[in-house]
C-alpha cells in the first residue's frame, strides 16, 4: 500500500513536468546527423524539442534496459544449472527413496517367513 502511495507520488509530479516541458518546448528545432555537411545538412530532420529529448529519453530506456538484461546472463545461467541440478537431484534421491522402501519391505518380508521355519510349535516335535 505505502509503495503504490509512493509510486504515484513520484508519477504524477513527473507526468506534470513531462507535459509543461512538451508544451513549453513546441518549436521545431533541426536534428543534423551529418557532422561534415554544410548548410543545410545532408541527414537532417526537423522535430519538436520535446519529442526529439522524449525519443532520446525513450532510447535510453530501451539501451539500458537491454545493457542490464545483457549483464544478467551469467545469474540466469547459473540458476538455469541449479535448477536442472536440483531436479537430477531430486530424482535420483526419489530412487533411491523407493529403492530403500522395497528393500526394507523385502527384509520384513524375509525375517517373518525366517521367523515361521525357526518356529516351531512344541506339539509339532
Amino acid at each position: 500500500m505505502i509503495r503504490k502511495f509512493i509510486t504515484v507520488l513520484l508519477l504524477i509530479p513527473l507526468t506534470l513536468t513531462i507535459a509543461l516541458f512538451a508544451v513549453a518546448n513546441r518549436a521545431p528545432v533541426t536534428l543534423a546527423f551529418d557532422p561534415f555537411g554544410n548548410e543545410p545538412p545532408m541527414f537532417s530532420a526537423p522535430l519538436p524539442l520535446y519529442l526529439a529529448l522524449l525519443l532520446t529519453l525513450i532510447a535510453g530506456v530501451i539501451v539500458g534496459g537491454i545493457a542490464a538484461w545483457a549483464g544478467q546472463a551469467k545469474w540466469r545461467r547459473r540458476a538455469r544449472r541449479a535448477t536442472a541440478e536440483l531436479k537430477a537431484a531430486r530424482t535420483e534421491a526419489d530412487a533411491l527413496r523407493r529403492q530403500v522402501e522395497a528393500n526394507t519391505a523385502a527384509q520384513a518380508q524375509a525375517q517373518n517367513s525366517m521367523a515361521a521355519i525357526a518356529y516351531r510349535h512344541p506339539s509339532a516335535a
